[in-house]
């Protein structure tokens, strides 16, 4: 018998793949493309993607080594899959093992099998959960039932925008078009994604009752490893017909994929961060293209290269211009002046009494204040000391129930000084307004109201958020304290005033895309009010804004509810700029203990490569410019055309590996933090 040899993918930096020598053993079939194997690599024995089976290679007999396990329990990964993840590789720049293998769940990436064992067990008892108790299908409105009927009868590849105002019914929009899509094909799958994992179990519920004869799977990073398993393999085998995740889901494999929906999807929280910095979003339009399937793009403010697809005729726009809940309108906006109004304890006089008449309505109040903790920074009068972290360019922000200073970049912790380090003075202050000191004031203006936060530090704990959202739904909480957690997805009943405090840093931020991202975020959190009808005596919904800059065109546009022209507007400016998205970016980043180092790295980087047509920026420091003792700085590349950008990162990386440097760097395709 020929010897057989595998090539395989391994997460490693290294771009390239890997040949190993199968050694077969009794009853074990032959090694499949697609399957997981377990590989020796150095010291660690570490899981990897069979891509070839052959009888050939080019190393040597004496330096190839042999596979230790191949995962034969488990189906292979098909074809389809693997060119989803070729072409996640190939678009980020990033070797394939890099994309493929960390899509996979960790427990079937480890040396032992069994824990994937297990959880085939259990896959093969699992059925669907029957709820007596089937929500019925309300009946939808004229431009829902037109998007529905659209997007079901879509055969072939096709990108919708479903462009709906906050209360709109976007959800139902999506749930009766799976409902459809699944009736036609007894395998077909639905993909829903979702920003935030704080969004899944609303959704997962209303999922749960309109559909109790399915299974449905839920992926994302919060899930127990071994939860997380079985989810994937109930999708990976077609047992799952419906799957609910955040950005990692669009990496899951999905056999029998048929629709693909992206919920909020001008969210910023569909670009990892982290590792390879892929789009979900743009994921999942190149797979539904890959697939010949249509993909649905919702959002009350869709990001700006959405909105320009959409003016191009690439993308289909869908209108939700009415909430779809009878007698329910869109809340008045109103602007608070606080140059002439000043606030008290961050509050002016107008949002106080509109607070109060909802608390004598029995009404609900949300004030919205992206910053946690209870004040950015203290400070001493007598000396100017400020608690700065000692390891990054940032504050140490007060924490006032856990009695410490918090850096929310390096998790650095200190306990808040009795006096001020440097002279002694005890007197120190805190300086600005986070959701702790917001929880404070209200409840010494109204101690007769049940005052709850909802944030990063109130939510902590597994399960947390959800229960912190039941609370709300049941009506135990009068005034809502939140962050960003709060501003989308979440349909409060009883709500009928929204407050937005300090929302003015925005407006001056060096960040182009800031003011989209303000204008998105006040907007979704101003779509919580007046979600229900009206109740008869009670108040009218009401969104109030506290900022210095009234006259400012982006409040104006808040107003009037007018995303169109705003969306306009921006998309001019952009283009008269030559920016994103008439223009292709890539950012270089790179990290030393000075920071000279880096830049001087970027310098040399930015000549090593002729490149023609293509414009690469002066090397600058980070925003953040240290992080965790590690200094920070980075180059913009760009280019009118994304081939010919392409082509140079692919001749420029290559070049950038050959570079002898101590220095860490990376490249961001399509960045959106710049």
């Amino acid at each position: 018998m020929e010897p057989i040899y595998l090539t395989i993918a391994l997460d490693t930096p290294l771009d390239r793949l890997f040949d190993y020598r199968w050694e077969p053993v009794a009853d074990a079939p032959l090694p499949q493309v697609g399957q997981i194997a377990l590989v020796p690599f150095g010291r660690q024995e570490i899981a990897g993607l069979i891509l070839a089976v052959t009888t050939q290679t080019d190393v040597p007999a004496d330096k190839i080594k042999s596979v230790l396990a191949v995962r034969h329990q488990c189906p292979a990964l098909d074809s389809r899959w693997i060119d989803l993840c070729r072409f996640a590789a190939d678009y980020y720049q990033r070797p394939l093992g890099e994309v493929a293998i960390p899509a996979l769940p960790k427990n079937l990436r480890v040396p032992k099998a069994t824990s994937l064992e297990r959880n085939l067990k259990k896959l093969a008892k699992l059925t669907a959960a029957q709820d007596a108790r089937a929500v019925q299908e309300p009946a939808l409105n004229v431009q829902q039932q037109n998007a529905v009927d659209t997007i079901s009868a879509k055969t072939a590849f096709a990108a919708y925008l479903l462009h709906g105002v906050t209360g709109s019914g976007k959800t139902e929009v999506y749930l009766q078009t799976a409902a459809r899509v699944l009736a036609q094909n007894q395998q077909a799958q639905v993909l829903i994604l979702v920003p935030e994992i704080n969004l899944t179990p609303q959704l997962e519920s209303n999922i749960r009752g309109r559909f109790p004869g399915l299974q449905i799977a839920t992926l994302h990073s919060g899930m127990a490893e071994g939860e997380r398993l079985l989810h994937w393999l109930a999708a990976h085998t077609g047992q799952a017909r419906i799957i609910l995740g955040t950005r990692l889901a669009i990496l899951s494999s999905l056999p029998h994929l048929r629709l693909i929906v992206i919920d909020e999807e001008h969210d910023p929280s569909y670009k990892q961060q982290e590792g390879l910095r892929y789009s979900a979003r743009d994921l999942a339009v190149w797979r539904a293209h890959q697939l010949g399937i249509p993909v649905v793009l919702g959002s009350a403010t869709p990001s700006l290269e959405t909105w320009q697809h959409a003016k191009a005729g690439r993308y289909q726009k869908l209108e939700l211009t009415e909430r779809a809940v009878q007698s329910a309108v869109l809340p008045v906006v109103k602007i608070i002046n606080t140059e002439r109004e000043k606030p008290s304890e961050g509050l002016t006089q107008r949002l106080v009494s509109a607070i109060r008449q909802r608390l004598e309505k029995g009404e609900q109040s949300l004030l919205f204040l992206n910053r946690r903790g209870y004040a950015p920074v203290i400070h001493c009068d007598a000396c100017g000391w400020i608690s700065n972290c000692t390891r990054c360019t940032a504050h140490l922000v007060m924490h006032k129930l856990d009695k410490k200073l918090r850096c929310h970049h390096c998790g650095l912790e200190q306990r808040i000084p009795r006096a001020c380090p440097t002279c002694g003075n005890v007197d120190l202050q805190p300086l600005g307004r986070g959701t702790q000191r917001l929880e404070e004031g209200l409840q010494a203006i109204f101690p007769e109201a049940r005052v709850f936060r909802i944030d990063a530090d109130s939510t902590r704990l597994k399960g947390s958020a959800e229960a912190a959202f039941d609370t709300v739904h049941r009506g135990e909480v009068d005034i809502l304290i939140g962050t960003q957690m709060v501003a989308k997805g979440h349909d409060f009943k009883n709500l009928t005033l929204v407050a937005a405090l300090n929302p003015d840093s925005a407006l001056f931020s060096q960040d182009f895309r800031a003011s989209e991202r303000l204008f998105a975020q006040l907007m979704q959190v101003a779509g919580r009010a007046g979600r229900a009808a009206q109740k008869e005596g009670g108040n009218a919904s009401e969104v109030l804004i506290q900022t210095r800059y009234p006259d400012h065109p982006l409040y104006h546009a808040l107003m009037a509810h007018n995303y169109q022209g705003f969306a306009d507007d921006l998309l001019e400016e952009r283009q008269q700029a030559a920016m994103p998205p008439f223009i292709y970016q890539a950012l270089f980043r790179a990290e030393a203990k000075e920071l000279e180092t880096a830049i001087l790295f970027l310098k040399e980087a930015a000549n090593c490569t002729p490149h023609a047509g293509i414009t690469i920026n002066d090397p600058i420091p980070m925003t953040m410019t240290r992080v965790h003792n590690v200094d920070r700085a980075q180059l913009l590349i760009e280019s009118s055309s994304r081939p010919a950008l392409q082509a140079f990162l692919k001749v420029w990386i290559a070049d950038l590996r050959a570079l002898k440097t101590r220095v860490k760097w990376g490249v961001e395709i399509d960045p959106v933090d710049i």
